[in-house]
């Protein structure tokens, strides 16, 4: 399934009952926007015994180039709502690699708790010990863990920053172990926020969900929000709120389409692993 969340666009496998599974060289042929379908993240479905790991669910992502993601909010947030629109249930516990994550339904919205923010830096992972408030790199960024890494800057103009060339140079500083994704955020009161991002593994996209909690997170330590915003991202708007059972997300979902790989597809896929 295609589906997207504020622009953030992502493939939907739902491996249920399958004994095939995802694999690098499927997610990268897949996340090909020229020879592929093209995605920011891709997020598998798969079976989870409810009663040993208390999820309906369990899910994994992968990021365009083939890496897997640890996290992705609006990816979530598509699967919470494809697994209402199949039961007719308004609230789904989905198991990740960040643990288990709680959505529900409100008043047609899709509301996904992202679990608390990681604000020690082995748990970021940063590559020392340091605090995560404000890290050693111009632009005095803040460290957030949200089951993905984030570094997220404060600036005066989000419009103004060259996402492209700033994004991949901190992605990659030695500072970051497991690469990171890069925020720019421009607060414009104490409930909005203009973020704009550049993801590990994929770049430049519409929206990130993780990056939002982050940003919001980020935002409410350092004072300059509340611990409830609106954010606008290139793809639209979310609401963020960091409560103390973690940080909900609210914000669009669209069902784009419905496909079915052809075998030449997956052959010339493991052909070219």
């Amino acid at each position: 399934m295609k589906w997207h969340g504020a622009g953030n666009d992502f493939v939907i496998i739902d491996s249920r009952g399958m004994s095939a599974r995802v694999t690098e060289p499927l997610a990268k042929a897949l996340g090909d926007r020229h020879r592929g379908v093209g995605f920011d993240q891709l997020a598998e479905i798969r079976d989870s015994d409810t009663g040993q790991t208390g999820a309906d669910i369990e899910l994994d992502f992968w990021n365009a180039d083939g890496s897997r993601a640890g996290a992705c909010g609006n990816a979530t947030r598509c699967v919470a709502r494809y697994m209402f629109d199949q039961t007719g249930r308004d609230q789904v516990t989905i198991r990740t690699a960040r643990g288990l994550l709680e959505a529900r339904l409100i008043d047609g919205a899709v509301h996904v708790n992202m679990g608390p923010p990681q604000l020690d830096w082995r748990e970021v992972p940063l590559a020392r010990e340091m605090g995560v408030e404000h890290l050693p790199l111009d632009g005095d960024p803040m460290a957030v863990g949200m089951g993905n890494p984030h570094a997220v800057f404060f600036v005066e103009d989000a419009e103004a920053v060259d996402v492209a060339k700033w994004g991949r140079t901190v992605e990659t500083d030695p500072l970051f172990p497991e690469r990171t994704n890069v925020e720019f955020a421009q607060v414009r009161a104490r409930d909005e926020i203009r973020m704009r991002v550049w993801e590990r593994g994929t770049g430049i996209t519409l929206a990130c969900g993780s990056g939002a909690c982050a940003t919001a997170v980020a935002a409410a330590t350092r004072g300059l929000t509340d611990r409830r915003v609106r954010m606008e991202v290139d793809g639209g708007w979310l609401t963020l709120d960091w409560r103390e059972d973690g940080v909900w997300m609210t914000g669009p979902t669209a069902h784009v389409a419905d496909a079915v790989l052809t075998a030449d597809f997956l052959t010339n896929a493991l052909e070219q692993a």
